[in-house]
């Protein structure tokens, strides 16, 4: 990645630095998202998680492998816990700042470059909606049937995302009409990150209904043991091997 193209990147620095600022979402049909407190929830500490993202850390066990970890919260909370944590990012200086922050094990790496050996992971989370990097139905499920083969026997995915289809909002209907007459999914969204001058790169993130991920899962080797509900569309999904 280029530095100019890495706004996410740059939104962490500036944060981590103390900056003040908004997030700013592009959608490819011109839907604009702005978030002044969404750099923040990046650098969170545990005491200020959702009940449900705090419940979803009781599932994890042995060897971790974070995908999409951005500031290393998540990672951070579980190294100090005394797992042994990789936080795994495309960004460059997401992955600065998290070694800033104290993450001992962090790597530039996307979630299709991913390639370790058998056995190496006990537990995989893709939390802050990371579920969404699969982008796609098939993309995910080559991907999942790569985790399968890389995890221990008894392993566990830790996924967060949120059900597109509760929201009322005009835009985000419309849209979710016009995927489908794409053949696409309804909450396969394209979307880019910009933050001052810099511009991310177009990249397609998926939003699940509980059903859409069930149909994912299938013929992968995973399947949803429990779903960990919020007051909203979010939720977080615990995904385990089939033995």
């Amino acid at each position: 990645m280029k530095p100019e193209e890495d706004a996410y990147g740059q939104e962490m620095w500036a944060c981590y630095k103390g900056k003040e600022f908004f997030e700013i979402v592009e959608r490819d049909d011109g839907y604009i998202d702005t978030s002044m407190h969404g750099p923040k929830i990046y650098f969170s500490r545990y005491e200020d998680w959702s009940p449900v993202e705090q419940k979803a850390m009781e599932n994890v066990k042995g060897r971790v492998l974070d995908i999409g970890c951005g500031a290393g919260r998540h990672s951070l909370y579980l190294q100090k816990k005394g797992f042994d944590v990789l936080g795994i990012d495309i960004s460059p200086l997401a992955i600065k700042v998290s070694k800033s922050r104290g993450l001992k094990k962090a790597k530039i790496m996307s979630i299709e470059d991913i390639d370790f050996k058998q056995n190496s992971f006990d537990t995989i989370i893709m939390m802050g909606n990371n579920f969404g990097l699969f982008s796609s139905f098939k993309k995910a499920q080559r991907l999942l049937k790569k985790f399968h083969k890389m995890t221990s026997e008894s392993a566990l995915i830790v996924a967060e995302t949120l059900d597109p289809y509760k929201t009322d909002n005009p835009f985000h209907l419309e849209y979710q009409r016009i995927n489908k007459e794409r053949g696409r999914m309804g909450g396969q969204i394209r979307i880019r990150i910009r933050f001052q001058k810099y511009v991310g790169r177009w990249f397609d993130y998926l939003l699940v209904s509980k059903e859409e991920m069930k149909a994912i899962l299938k013929g992968t080797g995973w399947k949803v043991k429990e779903f960990i509900d919020s007051e909203d569309a979010q939720y977080i999904a615990i995904i385990g091997k089939i033995t």
